[in-house]
């Protein structure tokens, strides 16, 4: 229910999951307990960064580039 209720909703906050679930389900949730069962299921609260896959040729580039324009 957890799963599909934030896959449906979109969102990852753990004081609002709660609400949603009590309201539709009429379930008593801690917010705590919310949390640590998301953790576990693999819903993390950050964001992806991108990491650029930089080759030798880029690195070169940009190795070059921060010289130049060092002064």
């Amino acid at each position: 229910m957890l799963k599909s209720t934030v896959r449906r909703s979109h969102q990852l906050s753990a004081e609002s999951i709660p609400k949603d679930l009590q309201t539709s389900y009429c379930l008593q949730i801690s917010t705590t307990t919310v949390h640590r069962e998301l953790h576990g299921m693999g819903f993390h609260g950050r964001t992806a960064t991108s990491k650029p896959y930089i080759t030798k040729c880029n690195a070169n580039h940009r190795m070059q580039w921060c010289k130049a324009c060092c002064h």
